[in-house]
């Protein structure tokens, strides 16, 4: 009997819905390895595999069947994607050009690896960023750089502006994928793109208030309210714009600290001076991997520290998504601090996410864990924190509670 691999949805789909993977035609009780391998846009392999045992009928679906060792262990249906790893040590896995899939190998291979060589059968599986009739725009309107996503129809839209971390250029695959959800998301650059600022030395808000300002002036964008998601830097700059910019009912930070890290903050006549950081703090794992999760000065003064974020000041709730184990900083003990801070003013208790298990960079669900990557001030390569397994968890949740969240605050897509 011929063997066939099928995946159910058929055909391409979006990189954060899941897949159904089978594989038809074996033995009864047969000893397989599956391996998933892709090449990123810049010829990066990713490759990750398992062994399974077809069941008694010689149907395998990994639904149903647990892996047996390999990249991973257990029910886990998604495995062959969250579980791939880079070839190429401390190479983080990104999609720069959202307009074009990403191609995933699928083989079934006899018997357990590594005695397992004979092919049985393979399969090619699409997975994109941009669900069909989803409208990507390039936006140059006055300093304002980055690309708008429209999700299909007429809209308007409710608006999301989505800003990621000091790895400075633009980056467009979670704003595509949030439009695919019925949000209008404008993806910001910040610096390092196009005609911005090679450098990232000082934050001035003034920027991201005229990204605000399109926003809110365009004609698909259901005003007068703006969502904001944000990580990393990016969840500061968010939580920033939160607290000085109106307008703003809804922001989520995922794995923020809620400080000014070692960059002035102006907006106008105010500014936050920077917490500042003691690069002798550094630590060598016995990886060999720097570890610069304590790198920051210590908090003197808790929740009035005067470099923070006066977040208390915002207008709309803010949810905070935290990683147990980021090793960027102590995202948790900001989270807390931050609830502090609002509650000490007077405000609501934040809702705080935190996962175990969990590093810094929590992606959209499905992309493979960044354990470890070239850290672009340091310029070497420092660790990230997190469990792929746990981490892998946290990112299908996470996705919900983003979803979720922005739905209850900007209100549903005219569509959903």
């Amino acid at each position: 009997m011929t063997v066939t691999v099928t995946l159910e949805p058929a055909g391409r789909c979006r990189w954060d819905e899941p897949v159904r993977i089978a594989v038809r035609g074996l033995a009864p009780g047969q000893p397989v390895t599956l391996r998933a391998s892709l090449r990123d846009e810049k010829g990066a392999l990713f490759r990750a595999h398992a062994r399974y045992c077809a069941d008694a009928a010689g149907l395998l679906d990994l639904e149903r069947a647990p892996a047996l060792g390999g990249s991973f262990a257990g029910l886990e249906p998604m495995g062959l994607f969250w579980a791939l790893e880079p070839e190429k040590p401390f190479w983080r896995f990104l999609k720069r050009d959202v307009q074009t899939p990403l191609a995933v190998e699928l083989e079934v291979l006899d018997g357990h690896e590594p005695e397992a060589q004979r092919l049985l059968g393979r399969a090619v599986h699409e997975r994109d960023f941009l669900a069909p009739g989803v409208r990507r725009e390039p936006v140059r309107a006055g300093r304002v750089r980055g690309t708008l996503f429209l999700p299909p129809g007429s809209g308007p839209f409710p608006g999301i502006i989505d800003i990621f971390g000091i790895g400075g250029g633009l980056l467009e695959y979670r704003a595509s994928l949030l439009a695919g959800h019925g949000f209008a998301t404008l993806a910001l650059a910040y610096y390092d793109f196009d005609d911005l600022p090679k450098k990232f030395d000082v934050i001035h808000l003034e920027y991201f208030e005229e990204a605000l300002c399109y926003m809110l002036q365009h004609t698909q964008i259901k005003g007068p309210r703006i969502g904001l998601l944000g990580i990393s830097l990016g969840a500061d700059i968010c939580l920033s714009m939160a607290s000085f910019l109106k307008n703003i009912s809804a922001t989520v930070s995922i794995n923020g600290s809620g400080f000014s890290g070692h960059r002035v903050i102006y907006y106008k006549d105010s500014s936050i001076p920077p917490l500042g950081h003691d690069l002798r703090r550094v630590k060598v794992a016995f990886s060999g991997l720097l570890d610069i999760v304590d790198v920051r000065n210590d908090i003197i003064g808790g929740c009035e520290n005067p470099c923070m974020i006066p977040i208390e000041k915002a207008q709309g709730p803010i949810l905070f998504i935290v990683g147990q184990d980021d090793h960027n900083w102590r995202s948790e003990l900001y989270a807390q601090i931050a609830s502090e801070r609002l509650q000490a003013h007077g405000k609501e208790k934040p809702r705080i996410i935190s996962y175990p298990g969990t590093g810094h960079y929590i992606e959209p669900p499905y992309f493979p864990m960044c354990p470890a990557s070239l850290h672009k001030l340091l310029d070497k390569p420092v660790m990230w924190g997190g469990e792929p397994r746990a981490h892998s968890k946290a990112q299908v949740d996470a996705w919900k509670q983003i979803l979720t969240f922005f739905t209850k605050h900007l209100g549903p897509s005219p569509k959903l």
